[in-house]
């Protein structure tokens, strides 16, 4: 599968693009006649992922994961930096992740942190610590390169037809936008967009309330600012994309997509690919909307890690669908790992 072009437009600029990628970190490889490991490590505002993979025909297999919601941050907004709390639940997470680098005798690995590290003051501080305690050295990339990582990751699940596609990946503490070209033999990125929403920030900007009247108005809040902050890109959009092809990455759509499947526990096989009717997940968002953390909770799929943020997921996607209507979503069980592994198998092969 081909990479996605580096001369990617710079029309939103409100974000830092960040220093130049760090090269990736090798680490020995003991037994050397097998086959080679490769790792991601995708550090978001909220979740806190990592995938082991060896290479197998023009894709990989993947050999080992992890996946923990760290809520790294957890009060960004308010304060501008990343909690002492936070950030132990997140070195907790990244130990287990480096003892799985190292018992899985990882080729080579990259680990990347996003948002909330871009944002917080102590984010260099963080990286620091964390390089120190668990010996992982993560590298924070700029909006720019997290959106191209995503659609390297997830492209390959776009549903086949004319026109330009939407990519969207709904994160802890942003939001990203990309408008692709699928005509050719490679994804071509025609235009991006990092929106400063996504469910932790949005959540605990907006969010809150139990009656029926706060739930209503702190949702119509949340659909308000996560419109507003589409609009820029809104108006760039091709006039012709009136029935636009939309692929979404993000813990939003894959937990609508089990609730939307009534799955009693969370199955990738059943949500990685599938295809939703938008007005199906409409109607699930305006129902989650309208209940309480512990009615949410109830859903399997959802449960108390994700039933205070869900909602600010919805509100985001419901803005995207108000924007660009389509009729059905595609929904992916992937995005920046899955990209970076791409990337670095394919700079390793001859």
């Amino acid at each position: 599968m081909g990479d996605v072009p580096a001369n990617m437009p710079h029309r939103q600029r409100a974000a830092p693009m960040g220093k130049p990628a760090a090269r990736p970190a090798r680490i020995p490889n003991k037994r050397w006649g097998d086959a080679p490991h490769y790792a991601a490590l995708d550090l978001g505002t909220n979740n806190c992922r990592l995938l082991i993979a060896r290479p197998q025909g023009n894709g990989f297999a993947v050999v080992d994961a992890f996946s923990r919601i760290v809520r790294l941050g957890e009060g960004l907004a308010s304060s501008g930096r990343l909690s002492d709390a936070a950030i132990d639940r997140t070195i907790a997470a990244l130990k287990i992740c480096a003892d799985k680098l190292r018992r899985r005798n990882v080729l080579v690995a990259r680990s990347v942190a996003t948002e909330a590290c871009r944002q917080a003051a102590n984010g260099a501080e963080f990286i620091e610590r964390a390089y120190r305690e668990t010996g992982i050295r993560l590298d924070i990339i700029s909006p720019e390169e997290e959106a191209r990582l995503a659609v390297l990751g997830c492209h390959a699940l776009m549903e086949p037809g004319d026109g330009p596609a939407l990519i969207f990946d709904i994160g802890g503490g942003s939001t990203e936008l990309v408008l692709i070209d699928l005509s050719g033999d490679h994804p071509r990125v025609l235009d991006w967009h990092s929106a400063r929403w996504g469910v932790v920030s949005l959540t605990e900007h907006a969010g809150g309330g139990e009656s029926a009247e706060a739930l209503g108005e702190s949702y119509a809040r949340m659909r308000a600012l996560a419109t507003e902050s589409f609009a820029a890109f809104a108006k760039r959009v091709p006039a012709n994309l009136t029935a636009p092809r939309l692929l979404g990455t993000s813990g939003t759509v894959t937990t609508l997509a089990s609730v939307f499947l009534e799955l009693d526990h969370y199955d990738r096989a059943k949500v990685d690919g599938l295809i939703v009717p938008t007005e199906s997940m409409r109607r699930i968002s305006a129902e989650l909307s309208g209940m309480s953390v512990a009615e949410r909770s109830r859903f399997p799929c959802i449960g108390g890690e994700r039933a205070d943020l869900v909602v600010a997921g919805c509100a985001i996607l419901e803005s995207i669908l108000d924007l660009w209507p389509a009729e059905r979503l595609g929904v992916a069980d992937r995005g920046i790992r899955e990209g970076i592994l791409r990337r670095l198998m394919g700079a390793q092969r001859p």
